[in-house]
Parts: structure tokens; C-alpha cells; sequence
């Protein structure tokens, strides 16, 4: 009998748009994840951030673009890497296509759910790391906790709802978590 690792099957892009109409999943070095549908309070907290951060990039007039999930981005530009990060910032135009973002986005923002949260600080920390993400946020709501990882410079931070956090790609994007805790109850 063959090893159990020689048994498993390589998943590929391919057999994630495969999945029946309304499945979601995300592939990570050849292996499904599927995803469970988020939660009121999760999309509320992904439009907020969504539209401060959208908001800053209108003012400044800059290249970036910024997207949320569900939003294809094709990690290491492979078959066997796909996610759909809650909003991806991507800077450079030449990474976006019709079908999404081929390569790493600039700055990545998760909103921890119960049963994204071994995904969101540990699978994805490293595969954001390796695929050259600039910059990784993980907003968990349940913790009152905002850990941002900046690769470029290798600082961490770890911040709460009532803190205001600089964006570390931006020399002056501030987002103040506590306006945002205040309109959603949080």
C-alpha cells in the first residue's frame, strides 16, 4: 500500500471553478479549503474598511485599486494557489485582469470568522509572506484584535478597537477602528 501522502490528489484552479454554483473555496498549494458563507457582522466590518480605504485612494488620486471577496487573486501566478482575501489591495495595474489579480496584492485585510481563524493566522500568514504580500492585516472582532504584519520592513503590530492604525504601505492612510467599532456595535 502506498503512503498516505502519494493517496491525496493535487487540486488545481481548474476544480475550483468546477465546484457547484454557490461553493466557495480557496486553494492553497494544491488543497481545497472551502469556505463557509460569512456573517453579517464580518461583512459589515469588510464594507467599513472597504470604503475608508477606497475612500483614501479617490482622494489621493494613486494607481491602486482596492477589491473585496469575493475577488480572485492567483497567488503565485500556478494552478494550485487561489484565494479570495476579504480586500486586497493591489498596486500594480499590471497585475489585474478581467479574472483578477495574477500575483501577490500589496496589502491584504482578513476578517477572522470562527471558522476562517486557523486560516487566517496561520496558513495564509505564511503563504502571504512567501507569495510577497507588502503588508498582512488579520481583523478578529471576537478578540478585539488587529495584527498587522508588515514583510517589507519585518515589523509586527497588535492593536485593539480603540486603536487607530497606520496603513504601512501609505505614509498617511490612518484607520480609526474606534469610529468604526462605534457605527457597528462592536
Amino acid at each position: 500500500m502506498p503512503p498516505a501522502s502519494a493517496q491525496e490528489r493535487a487540486y488545481t484552479i481548474d476544480d475550483i471553478y468546477r465546484l457547484p454554483e454557490g461553493s466557495r473555496a480557496e486553494l492553497i498549494d494544491g488543497r481545497i479549503y472551502y469556505m463557509a458563507p460569512p456573517g453579517r457582522r464580518h461583512q459589515r466590518l469588510v464594507g467599513e474598511l472597504f470604503a475608508v480605504i477606497r475612500e483614501y485612494l479617490n482622494r489621493n488620486k494613486g494607481v491602486c485599486e482596492v477589491d473585496i471577496a469575493p475577488f480572485a487573486v492567483f497567488l503565485n501566478k500556478d494552478d494550485i494557489n487561489y484565494v479570495e482575501p476579504d480586500i486586497s489591495v493591489i498596486c500594480d495595474p499590471d497585475k489585474l485582469t478581467d479574472n483578477g489579480c495574477l500575483g501577490a496584492p500589496d496589502w491584504i485585510i482578513e476578517i477572522v470568522s470562527p471558522g476562517s481563524r486557523r486560516m487566517d493566522y496561520y496558513t495564509k500568514l505564511f503563504k502571504y509572506r512567501t507569495a510577497g504580500v507588502r503588508e498582512y492585516w488579520i481583523v478578529d472582532p471576537e478578540k478585539n484584535r488587529i495584527l498587522v504584519y508588515n514583510f517589507q520592513s519585518e515589523n509586527t503590530g497588535d492593536y485593539t478597537f480603540a486603536d487607530s492604525v497606520k496603513a504601512g504601505i501609505y505614509d498617511d492612510l490612518l484607520i480609526h477602528f474606534s469610529d468604526i467599532a462605534d457605527r457597528l456595535n462592536l
